[in-house]
Formats: C-alpha cells, structure tokens, sequence
C-alpha cells in the first residue's frame, strides 16, 4: 500500500523548503501564512532550538497548535515574553535577528519587494497594505527567506511598480552604500522553484526546480531573461515524515493548506 506521505503538492514543497532553510538555535521573526507553518516544521524536526518571535511582541513562543496568525492566543502560553512592536523590532534593528520571512505582491530580479501598488502610485490599477514590519525585516535581519506563490510574470518583473521593501536595489554593492545592517534576501521559493542571488551582481538566479516542473516553464513566468545555475537540479524532494507532520501537527484542520 502506498504511504500517503509521497504524495505532496508544490505548497507543501514550498514549506518543506523553507523549514529546511532554518539552522538550529536561530532567531527568527515570522509572519503571517506559510512563514508560520515553515517555522513551526522546523521547530518540530531539523531546528528544535530555534527561536521564534512574531510582531505582536511574542518572543521564544512553542505554540502546541500552529497559531492562524501573528496575533492568535495559541502563542502566549509557555512563550519567554509577551510585548509589543518595540520589543520584537528592537532585535531586528540592532541586527539581532538571523532569519526574516517576506513575501509580497511583486519581487524583481534584485530581490525588491513592493507590497504598496500595482501601477503607477499616484493613480495605482490596486493600492496594497503597505510595509507593515517588512521594510524593517529586509533591511536589518541578517538574512531574509522570500516565500512566493503564484510564481507567474507579474509577480516577478524585471523591476517593482514601488520598492517596499529593498532588496539589493540595482544590484552590484548599492545596498552596502546604505549602511543597512542587515544582508539582505538569500533566497527566494516559489512554487515552481528555489532562486538564489549572485554574490557579485545580486542578481536572481534558478538553483533548483520542483517535481513536475520545467526550467522553460519557470522561464515564461519570468518577467525577465533568468539566468540558470550551472548544477540546476530539481529540488530535494520532502522528506515524507515532514509532510507527515506537516499535515498532522502543524496544519490538521488546513488552515493554511489547501486541501
């Protein structure tokens, strides 16, 4: 009989990756989504000791279900304490944070995100949230984690509509000009495939593609000419114990997961 666990879907894939991603004992500030189910499977396999705080205050949270939001309840008991924004970007600005997850409406081949306006801002075809805590996240944990989905054309063109939250700006050393303490974005997941940045350029690249995807497929839904690593390989397929707990502990009712 099959193991119900080989079978998982590209969202899933995109979890998995970014849990992978985590090092153990690091502190990591989560967001709202998939960042939450990414963090709470790396806190339950690879990553026992890490850290997390969300923007409501919550610091060193172990939530026994996995919390519908920065703001649910399930966070505060057994946390080490409970505040409010200064408290959880007060480590981000000092530089203390090693991982920020990010996601947004638009990225670009420099890891820019814009989560304001689709079009021009004074008169946009949409106006979005905003920043939030995004823009801090970007510019001062150490390294950022930019989980993406749908991966199509609009969504990564060659340039933002508006730059929310800076990325590597033009490439090449113009973020290290600004003195941000923070490094920037090392990588980007999508649900066709993982990109990295070049350690000269700054620009994106693909490393790896997902089952059942192909290169020129994440190509098209490119709204620039991607360049491709030399070793480009599919991505490393889920554990199945990680999509079982995944499934089972992180996410029973599908909050998150569609089903």
């Amino acid at each position: 009989m099959p193991n119900k666990y080989t079978d998982y879907t590209l969202q899933e894939m995109q979890v998995v990756a970014a849990a992978r991603e985590i090092k153990d004992g690091e502190l990591v500030i989560v967001g709202t989504g998939m960042p939450l189910l990414a963090a709470n499977l790396a806190q339950k396999t690879t990553a026992p000791n890490l850290i997390a705080i969300y923007e409501s205050g919550v610091y060193d949270s172990k939530p026994i279900v996995t919390p519908s939001s920065v703001v649910d309840s399930v966070l505060v008991p057994g946390s080490a304490q409970t505040g409010g924004l200064m408290e959880t970007l007060g480590p981000v600005h000092a530089g203390d944070v090693d991982v920020g997850f990010l996601g947004g409406a638009q990225i670009d081949k420099y890891g820019n995100l814009n989560t304001h306006v689709i079009g021009n801002y004074r008169a946009p075809k949409a106006r979005l949230p905003g920043s939030g805590g995004g823009n801090d996240i970007g510019a001062g944990c150490k390294r950022t984690i930019v989980m993406m989905a749908p991966h199509l054309k609009h969504r990564f063109p060659e340039k933002v509509d508006f730059n929310t939250t800076p990325g590597y700006f033009n490439g090449g050393k113009e973020r290290e000009t600004y003195g941000f303490v923070g490094k920037g974005p090392s990588i980007v997941i999508s649900n066709m495939g993982i990109l990295r940045f070049d350690d000269e350029t700054k620009e994106m690249y693909l490393v790896s593609y997902h089952p059942g995807v192909t290169i020129g497929q994440i190509k098209e839904n490119t709204g620039w000419d991607l360049k491709i690593a030399r070793d480009v390989h599919e991505t490393q397929l889920p554990d199945p114990e990680f999509i079982r707990i995944l499934r089972d502990e992180c996410d029973p009712s599908g909050v998150f997961l569609k089903k």
